[in-house]
């Protein structure tokens, strides 16, 4: 049997275990003011072939993105050569010189 979520006209919240066929409530079990139902959406994910594989973050999805990160760099500049915010790293000379 399914829980369904209760919300009071005062904010109280509370669940209730019934059957499909049970009528919904209409009184609230803390104060007894009126009550209605709280709707979630249902999760859901759709697979198949009529679906693109890339709709849905996947390990291998990941490595893809990696793949074409690498690939994409300009100049010849590896991954391993940037910085955290994307910048490429200087060698510690230039760094060196420009603060002196």
């Amino acid at each position: 049997m399914p829980i369904y979520e209760y919300r009071c006209e005062n904010g109280d919240t509370f669940e209730s275990i019934q059957s499909f066929s049970d009528a919904p409530l209409t009184v609230c079990e803390i104060c007894g003011a009126p009550v209605t139902r709280v709707l979630h959406p249902p999760a859901v994910q759709f697979k198949g072939s009529g679906f693109y594989n890339t709709d849905y973050g996947t390990r291998s999805r990941e490595r893809e993105k990696a793949a074409v990160g690498d690939n994409g760099a300009s100049g010849g500049e590896s991954k391993s050569a940037k910085d955290g915010d994307g910048t490429t790293a200087k060698p510690k000379e230039e760094k060196a010189a420009k603060a002196d």
